[in-house]
C-alpha cells in the first residue's frame, strides 16, 4: 500500500540572463531554498521556449543559445513553500511563479 501526504509544488520560471548582484537568479534561489531548509529543488534548462517578450531562445541555434529557459522546480510542504515564494518575490520580482497543489509517496 502506498502513503500519500499532500504537499506545494513551486515552479519558478527563469532565464539563464536572470541575475541577482551578478550571479545567476537561479543559483541564488536555489542556495536560498537550501538555506530555508526545503526538502529538494531542482533546476531544470529548457532546450527551447519563450515568454511575455515573445522572443524565442533554443539551444540549436548556437549563435542564439544564450539565455535558455530555466525552471526552479521545489516540492516541499505548503508552508515551506509559502515562505520560499516570499524569497522568490524579493530575490527575483519579475519572475513567472506558479504552485499546485500534488500527492506525495516515497515508496511503499
Amino acid at each position: 500500500m502506498v502513503n500519500w501526504t499532500s504537499a506545494v509544488r513551486l515552479m519558478v520560471f527563469l532565464t539563464e540572463d536572470d541575475r541577482v548582484d551578478h550571479r545567476p537568479a537561479a543559483d541564488v534561489l536555489l542556495r536560498r531554498a537550501h538555506e530555508l531548509g526545503i526538502s529538494g529543488a531542482t533546476v531544470w534548462r529548457g532546450v527551447e521556449g519563450f515568454g511575455r517578450s515573445g522572443h524565442v531562445r533554443a539551444a540549436r541555434l548556437p549563435d542564439l543559445a544564450r539565455g535558455l529557459p530555466l525552471v526552479l522546480d521545489v516540492i516541499d510542504e505548503e508552508g515551506a513553500i509559502e515562505t520560499l515564494i516570499g524569497a522568490v518575490g524579493d530575490t527575483v520580482p519579475g519572475a513567472l511563479v506558479v504552485t499546485q497543489s500534488v500527492r506525495v509517496s516515497h515508496g511503499s
